[in-house]
């Protein structure tokens, strides 16, 4: 089960009582200790805090509300990890501290940088991804995403050329409420929620960087931060759900996140009584289920999604699943 530090509600509480409701009723509702809305460091289950942001919402017919957390979340929600962010030499070296120490923060989410999906050769997509099952949990994603963004204009500019956002739902405010938040447009029922940036932004640097703050914030979390999972075979699945629309599976790069060798994480899996090639197609398999049964994407961008290059080859793998071509399944298990 993911956690996140109840940081990630920082502000709840003003944006209820800004609507006129009470926050603390609202937690006991969805089964949480109110304390918690005035702490940042106790370990929550991230489906509790996002099922007390879908139930605020419609309890109090407000649906920007995730939005309306974002605004009040500054980059210090982090904790250390925001001191080495902003003191990181360019905004590549911040997000790649991001990637290594997100988990001080929550284990349920990740950030990535990967090719753009439109194929633009001068954007990239900043990528945030959750772990949270099913249906996709709109208010968490908008607060996240928003997050995000307030995030790297905080540490470049207000106006970093943002080219467009997208998210992997239909929004439930009107669409006009996110592009005035986000300055540019904004497209749903994507495959999964990022930013298109520009390439060159990772280049930028950080004004006011200060490498020894950075240092000493390092060790702070070097020696706070738990000890990782050895579950091999989950945390590369994990990975590889996160990442196989825009990176090719690659047991390489996997290793080289989790910080071992190529041969130390086959023969890890292998312990487990698994292989990487094995969590792979079971990766795309559920999640070849979730799109071809749960959204209305054209099988192109269901194979996109997947990671595979042509879409011949997910009506190969879905006979292979399933016994049938990819449109039976979809017209059968809706």
């Amino acid at each position: 089960m993911a956690t996140i530090r109840s940081a990630g509600v920082r502000g709840f509480r003003d944006v209820v009582t800004s609507l006129g409701a009470d926050a603390d009723a609202l937690a006991v509702r969805v089964g949480l200790d109110p304390t918690v809305l005035d702490q940042d460091d106790v370990a929550v289950p991230d489906w509790k805090l996002a099922e007390l942001l879908e139930v605020s919402a419609q309890v109090l017919g407000c649906p920007d509300l995730g939005l309306r957390m974002a605004q009040r979340h500054g980059l210090d929600m982090l904790g250390p990890l925001a001191v080495i962010i902003a003191n990181s030499p360019t905004v590549d070296d911040a997000l790649t501290s991001v990637s290594r120490y997100l988990r001080f923060h929550t284990d349920g989410i990740s950030v990535s940088l990967r090719a753009d999906p439109l194929h633009d050769p001068t954007t990239v997509a900043l990528v945030y991804a959750v772990s949270l099952a099913e249906p996709v949990p709109v208010q968490a994603l908008d607060s996240g995403i928003g997050f995000l963004h307030r995030a790297v204009q905080s540490l470049v500019a207000v106006d970093y050329e943002l080219r467009s956002v997208h998210l992997p739902y239909d929004p439930v405010a009107p669409l006009a409420v996110y592009e005035e938040f986000f300055g540019a447009p904004v497209h749903p029922r994507a495959e999964a929620a990022y930013l298109r940036i520009p390439a060159t932004l990772g280049d930028t640097a950080i004004a006011g960087a200060d490498e020894s703050n950075r240092r000493r914030a390092l060790a702070y979390l070097e020696e706070a931060m738990p000890a990782e999972s050895e579950d091999f075979a989950g945390r590369t699945r994990t990975i590889i759900h996160h990442t196989l629309a825009y990176l090719p599976p690659q047991m390489s790069y996997v290793a080289r996140l989790l910080n071992v060798h190529e041969r130390t994480l086959q023969r890890r899996l292998a312990a487990e009584g698994t292989g990487f090639a094995e969590i792979v197609d079971d990766v795309r398999r559920q999640k070849a289920h979730e799109l071809l049964t749960r959204t209305d994407l054209p099988l192109a961008r269901v194979s996109a999604a997947l990671g595979f290059s042509e879409q011949a080859t997910l009506t190969r793998s879905a006979r292979r699943w399933w016994g049938s071509p990819p449109r039976e399944i979809r017209g059968a298990l809706r």
